[in-house]
């Protein structure tokens, strides 16, 4: 997010404040949906490539670039090419946290089979904490969610007395994700600085989408982070997005045409983003 300083005429302040009051939200939301208008770039609006099923069912090969990906958000998450780590995308760049533990900045060209990303435009800002668990996480972000049936996108900054986090390391072509996951890196930090990037998604969305929260941590020197599977913290600072836009974007390759997508592969799902 930017500060934007401007001139505007009397009467489109004095509309500016009328409207402020009718909707109760906040300035920056007002404007930003205006502008979003005037200038045909969406906001509050979820991009996403391929499904989790697909993932799950083991079709991970390039489906789409980086640049792809960024053109479309500034936030959110994913795993790249043959599941060589995962992709966590924060203020408008891709970093690859590979099974190894090595962080890097993403190139443009790197493929990736699955991502999902905003432009991500908070509509509140509020500290919560303490919190010792992912569950009691959770539930201080269950607290700014008024809907379970729309989507939400969360960014929490600040010092983690502890964070555990996992990172996938690429399986044979075609394994299951389920299988791949059982041979993930685990990684343990404490006492660090960073940001989880994170989305809520209503349980409609399992048939194609990671049903509940899904985090990806960076730290704040861009050397450590991962999926998220625990941390402890005393105070971190909550940004919140309402998202009521969704855009599916489904592959054209053709391991993803022939796959057998058919099945419910929520179980299986869950599995895969646990600790092992």
């Amino acid at each position: 997010m930017v500060d934007l300083i401007t001139t505007i005429p009397e009467s489109l302040k004095l509309a500016l404040d009328a409207e402020i009051v009718r909707s109760g939200r906040g300035l920056s939301s007002v404007v930003t949906s205006a502008l979003s208008e005037f200038l045909g770039v969406q906001v509050h609006t979820l991009f996403q490539v391929s499904t989790s099923g697909a993932l799950v069912a083991g079709v991970y090969d390039r489906e789409v670039s980086v640049e792809s990906i960024l053109d479309h958000g500034d936030f959110g998450l994913g795993t790249f090419a043959h599941l060589d780590g995962e992709m966590v995308v924060l203020d408008g760049r891709a970093y690859q946290v590979q099974g190894s533990g090595r962080v890097s900045e993403a190139t443009a060209g790197a493929g990736a089979p699955f991502a999902v990303v905003t432009r991500f435009s908070p509509q509140m800002e509020t500290d919560i904490g303490p919190v010792a668990t992912f569950k009691e996480l959770e539930s201080c972000c269950d607290r700014f969610r008024n809907s379970g049936n729309i989507f939400y996108a969360m960014r929490l900054d600040g010092h983690f007395r502890r964070i555990r986090t996992r990172a996938v390391n690429p399986p044979q072509p075609g394994t299951r994700l389920v299988e791949a996951a059982k041979a993930q890196s685990e990684f343990d930090f404490t006492d660090i600085d960073g940001t989880l990037v994170g989305l809520w998604s209503p349980g409609f969305s399992s048939a194609f989408s990671v049903a509940g929260y899904h985090f990806h941590f960076l730290s704040s020197d861009r050397c450590h982070g991962g999926h998220l599977l625990d941390l402890e913290a005393a105070s971190l600072r909550l940004k919140v997005e309402a998202l009521t836009e969704f855009h599916l974007a489904l592959p054209e390759s053709e391991t993803f045409l022939k796959a057998d997508l058919s099945k419910s592969t929520t179980e299986e799902l869950a599995y895969a983003e646990q600790a092992h």
